[in-house]
């Protein structure tokens, strides 16, 4: 097997990544303080043709050098839009009809496993803070909560590795 040069992996340009189909997922980061967590979410997003990020709390925004070293220029390419108040966006996305998810360990979640996506339906996935999570207020607005089966000896997955495994979980039983 010969490894494959960029320029013949086919890939969009910024133009065709614009006017593409997009997934019907949008990506909430809440509170993210790791700048390279959100460049990582941002280039997850564009391999997947996610079709928003929302940027709330204190989670920076492009133009950010730390934050295109890990995007690589997929700030470029994916739609996001900065919002102080990730309630506000829970609102406005509930008025849009998205199921709103919050990706979190809590009673009675969902095991990613078991989660099911509903055809023609299009889904918001909340991701919180390093360390505290996704707000208990964002929880309790949130149409139900997905977790990540774990079997090991820690009790959190970094939140650039949740969202990669979440999105392209959902991604695929979209088909």
């Amino acid at each position: 097997m010969r490894k494959l040069a960029n320029a013949e992996l086919d890939r969009l340009n910024k133009d065709e990544f614009k006017e593409a189909e997009k997934t019907p997922i949008i990506v909430v980061l809440d509170d993210i303080r790791s700048l390279h967590n959100i460049g990582s979410v941002f280039r997850t997003s564009d391999a997947f043709l996610i079709e928003k990020i929302y940027l709330c709390g204190i989670t920076a925004v492009p133009p950010n050098k730390e934050i295109h070293k890990t995007a690589l220029g997929a700030t470029d390419t994916v739609t996001w839009e900065y919002a102080k108040d990730v309630l506000e966006v829970i609102a406005q996305l509930k008025e849009e009809k998205v199921n709103i998810f919050s990706i979190e360990q809590t009673e009675n979640s969902i095991m990613l496993n078991d989660f099911k996506v509903q055809p023609n339906e299009k889904y918001a996935l909340i991701f919180g803070n390093e360390v505290k999570g996704v707000a208990q207020e964002a929880i309790n607005l949130s149409d139900g909560v997905i977790e990540i089966p774990q079997l090991g000896s820690k009790h959190s997955l970094n939140i650039s590795v949740s969202a990669g495994i979440v999105i392209w979980d959902l991604f695929q039983k979209m088909g």
